[in-house]
């Protein structure tokens, strides 16, 4: 009992430490290119959230492993679940995805999405958190953006 009480706590804090962990190189990429533009059309800049990149990431995960690029895959919570799973405190969230080369074709790509870039732009938003997950040599990228509470 006592050991498998010692694994949980164990795997509990490996967990606990990836869904708090700063940007990697690639994702602050896309964190300093988003607020790059934001601040070219005079927008103050997005903070980074940790809950927001925890949520991100695990639905990067999940679509690199289903290969596939969806807003919610089968048997996966929808934004607003997922990020209040991850602690997220919000009073609005959109959410950016797509499946490219690396860090910088993503941003390339949501830039020339009116959808995407309306959400990278949206006035209203405060936060950001980006989620990248590599499989068979393309990148899926999750930006997810909130307003807070």
């Amino acid at each position: 009992m006592r050991k498998a009480l010692s694994i949980a706590v164990l795997l509990g804090t490996v967990v606990l430490g990836v869904a708090l962990a700063k940007p990697t190189p690639e994702e602050r990429i896309l964190f300093e290119a988003v607020n790059r533009e934001r601040h070219k059309v005079g927008l103050s800049a997005l903070r980074w959230d940790d809950a927001l990149a925890a949520a991100a990431r695990q639905h990067a995960s999940a679509m690199a492993k289903h290969r596939s690029v969806a807003h919610t895959l089968a048997g996966e919570p929808s934004l607003p679940g997922r990020a209040t799973r991850a602690g997220v405190h919000f009073s609005s969230l959109a959410e950016n995805i797509v499946v490219a080369q690396d860090s910088e074709s993503a941003h390339e790509a949501f830039l020339h999405s009116p959808n995407h870039r309306a959400n990278m732009m949206d006035t209203e938003m405060d936060s950001i958190g980006i989620g990248m997950v590599e499989r068979g040599g393309q990148v899926y990228v999750v930006e997810d953006f909130a307003k807070g509470k």
